[in-house]
């Protein structure tokens, strides 16, 4: 029985996410967003951070770990590897040194997580790669929110660098992070369609 459920991903992910909430306080989990090349297993959103973290279970290999890394290192404040059992005595040699690393083994027929070593600040984040991480409509209140123009027309790249230059960054990165908080993905649908559907309309009324 030993080791069972903790060489799945899928028997990790709650119990892992009672573990972070209990740690941390105050979170809200984003389960699989793309991060550049790679799709991080979990996004991890605190008031003062965004935190990626990777599962790697008894049943993975190391095979894609360096070419996640890299690509976890652009677009998160902090990183975390959560490992079962087998790959605990190996996985300091895979991920850097600001990485943080949870354990995860059976006790009991529960598992057990504990950090062998806690994050640190990463120190190769882009915050242009950061914040493409929002979606259009949430870019769109963080404009209105530090009243500047709503770009509606104009690509989101755009938007982004906007408030990247114009938004100081403790104030930019506090609001969206708030609106990670906030995210719902049952409505975001109706959103996106509603605010293609004023953009589109402010085009033709310039047009006519």
């Amino acid at each position: 029985m030993e080791g069972t459920l903790a060489a799945h991903d899928s028997s990790i992910r709650e119990p892992l996410f009672d573990f972070l909430e209990e740690t941390y306080g105050k979170i809200r989990i984003l389960e699989e967003k793309r991060t550049g090349r790679a799709r991080a297993d979990v996004v991890m959103v605190t008031p003062t951070a965004i935190c990626g973290i990777e599962i790697k279970s008894d049943h993975d290999s190391y095979a894609r770990l360096a070419g996640q890394v890299k690509n976890y290192d652009l677009y998160y404040d902090f990183n975390i590897v959560a490992v079962g059992s087998s790959h605990g005595l190996h996985i300091r040699e895979h991920v850097p040194e600001w990485w943080g690393i949870i354990t995860i083994e059976e006790l009991e027929g529960k598992l057990d997580f504990y950090f062998l070593r806690r994050p640190r600040a990463n120190p190769n984040v882009k915050d242009e790669r950061k914040i493409s991480i929002l979606w259009r409509p949430e870019l769109a209140r963080l404009l209105e929110k530090n009243r500047l123009p709503g770009y509606r027309e104009i690509r989101k790249q755009f938007v982004q660098r906007k408030l990247l230059e114009k938004v100081p960054p403790s104030l930019l990165w506090e609001q969206a992070y708030e609106e990670l908080f906030q995210r719902d993905y049952n409505t975001i649908d109706r959103e996106i369609a509603e605010f293609r559907r004023k953009s589109s309309r402010g085009r033709r009324g310039r047009g006519g």
